[in-house]
């Protein structure tokens, strides 16, 4: 799957899953911005990159925060004119009882991984509309899909991106723009790391494969809907679990 001459954003790109992608989708032969919120970490990913003779570069992004966004969009356009690939990737979640979390916390989640995607994505398809092509992709979880003990909020915000990704696709398919969806299972990155030891075993056992994902078999999934493989599939879900999650 080539993606030469294709320009690419990937948020939350400093690390995990959204690392792992922005790797992959240069070595298939995009141009890569990498937007991330950590300056020093997406610098030096951007710069791994260029070093093995792909083409990454670094946009600073808050995805909670208006002026970022649209910073942002205006530092791609500068650079690359129409994105032909956005990859929501930035996101964040915290294993903790519903009765305990506070609305803050709420807020947090929800900023980071529902209404920060949503404005993001709109701050960059008004110029896909106007070449008529594009290829979004989010990134849920599969949380969202089936829920999740202890993840009650972050589950929600993953559910509204699978319904913000179906409703967006008909509304871009006039625009021969895809709007697809990739929803991990448990995966080897830092937030992973976090969880109690107890709470990972039990993941564990609860997948088919016995073994939690690598990033990179995430991006792989990513990959696809953003290449030309995927030019008539629109508003689909994607679910890399290993099995953990068998639903029609």
């Amino acid at each position: 799957m080539k993606l030469n001459d294709k320009s690419a954003i990937v948020t939350g790109a400093a690390s995990g899953i959204g690392l792992a992608t922005a790797q992959t989708l240069a070595e298939a032969g995009a141009r890569v911005f990498l937007a991330d919120i950590a300056r020093d970490k997406g610098e030096a990913a951007a710069a791994a990159i260029r070093n093995k003779g792909h083409k990454g570069e670094y946009i600073h992004l808050d995805v909670t925060d208006d002026a970022s966004i649209a910073a942002c969009a205006e530092a791609f356009a500068g650079k690359a004119g129409a994105a032909d690939i956005v990859v929501n990737g930035a996101g964040w979640g915290q294993i903790t009882p519903f009765l305990e979390t506070t609305p803050e916390f709420w807020n947090k989640v929800i900023n980071l991984n529902f209404i920060g995607p949503m404005k993001l994505v709109k701050a960059f398809l008004p110029r896909m509309i106007e070449r008529n092509t594009g290829k979004i992709v989010n990134i849920s979880s599969d949380a969202g899909r089936v829920g999740s003990m202890g993840e009650t909020v972050y589950a929600g915000a993953k559910g509204g991106i699978i319904a913000f990704t179906k409703s967006l696709a008909r509304e871009m398919a006039r625009y021969n723009i895809n709007v697809n969806c990739v929803c991990p299972g448990p995966t080897e990155t830092p937030l992973l790391h976090a969880v109690p030891e107890k709470h990972l075993e039990a993941f564990k056992r609860a997948i088919p494969f016995r073994r939690f994902a690598k990033p990179q078999e995430i991006a792989d999934a990513i990959l696809f809907f953003a290449s030309s493989r995927s030019d008539y599939i629109t508003g689909q879900v994607l679910s890399v679990s290993g099995g953990l999650t068998m639903v029609g």
